[in-house]
């Protein structure tokens, strides 16, 4: 969504007629994952993707041709027949795409509530009578848009359909109550606070950006969270971390990397980090000087299964040297703890 917010923004005050591609089942190697979006108009400009270019050409067409009929559809798209490498899959994957012609009421309230960071779902329906019918559940002010035409039993299957997917948080086709549902679960803009200014913390920010994430540099020492080094950080705290953290917030979309080695910075963001939700916390340091850290944070109270939560040392093992290299492998980590990768369960910890 992110990826065609602005483009579609513009196109919908133009009056321009939109039709939107989503992603909504793939098998196999599909480049792209349920939940993709590529927005098309009438004249075939088209911003996003749905599979990196094996389909496009294809799914624009369909698009051009729903809204002429004003009628979505559900299409296939795989590497079974030979048509592989005019329309299909060249790289072995198969995936289904909903197209439809863009529903404004739904645009305009999901496009607001992306913009002020909420988490919200959209559950369509696929297929049979009421297809393109669909709900937002936004569950940062728990309040739910649906279209008039929607029964209350077809509300009451969408709704719960969103609910469950905040236990799992991914996109997904499902069946419920005999209706072919696309759960597209919306997240958070994820976050990213380091505590520390050091040399690796200026790579980090740099590929967090890139990644999406909104980066916060924690660090009571100036010299070294300056906004010469740091000229795009989305905000810098010239506080010690336990008071940053607490007045920021720390919820299951705030990542924390710990990169100072000094203590005094070092165990107080720890000690107030590890109680919360927070999926990731890592930490710069070799195996002797997390055995001291472990100590003293024994002594501050904060048990076994807390300490467990700590990933040091921090990222995934490219046996990197510089700090470019070792913010890579930092990132690295907290994109696979993001997405729920197994590679995270094979890691070795002091």
């Amino acid at each position: 969504m992110y990826d065609i917010l602005d483009t579609v923004d513009k196109w919908v005050s133009q009056g321009t007629p939109v039709a939107l591609a989503t992603v909504v089942e793939t098998w196999g190697s599909s480049p792209r994952q349920a939940g993709a979006r590529m927005a098309i108009t009438n004249d075939m400009a088209m911003v996003g993707s749905v599979s990196g270019g094996c389909v496009e050409t294809a799914v624009v067409q369909e698009a051009v041709d729903g809204l002429a009929d004003k009628k979505p559809r559900l299409l296939h798209y795989g590497v079974s027949d030979d048509t592989a490498w005019t329309v299909g899959l060249a790289c072995g994957g198969k995936m289904s795409v909903f197209v439809e012609p863009l529903d404004q009421g739904w645009w305009n309230y999901v496009s607001t509530a992306i913009r002020e960071n909420h988490t919200l779902t959209t559950v369509t329906i696929l297929e049979g009578e009421h297809v393109g019918k669909k709900i937002v559940c936004d569950f940062t002010i728990m309040n739910t848009y649906a279209r008039p035409t929607l029964t209350t039993d077809q509300i009451r299957t969408l709704s719960d359909a969103a609910l469950a997917s905040l236990e799992h948080r991914k996109s997904q086709r499902i069946t419920a109550d005999g209706l072919s549902l696309m759960v597209d679960v919306h997240r958070r803009q994820p976050r990213l606070i380091m505590i520390g200014g050091a040399h690796i913390s200026v790579a980090l920010h740099q590929f967090a950006r890139q990644l999406g994430f909104r980066v916060i540099l924690v660090d009571p020492r100036q010299v070294f969270a300056t906004a010469e080094r740091f000229p795009d950080i989305d905000k810098l705290m010239h506080v010690y971390p336990d008071k940053a953290l607490t007045e920021l917030g720390i919820d299951e979309e705030t990542y924390i990397a710990v990169l100072t080695h000094d203590p005094k910075i070092d165990d107080p963001a720890l000690i107030t980090a590890l109680p919360s939700d927070a999926p990731y916390i890592g930490v710069l340091s070799g195996k002797r000087s997390h055995e001291q850290r472990i100590e003293r944070l024994h002594a501050a109270g904060v048990t076994d299964d807390l300490i467990a939560k700590i990933r040091t040392p921090i990222g995934i093992n490219l046996n990197g040297k510089t700090p470019e290299e070792i913010a890579l492998s930092v990132m690295a980590e907290i994109v696979a703890v993001r997405n729920g990768a197994a590679i995270v369960a094979q890691k070795q910890r002091a």
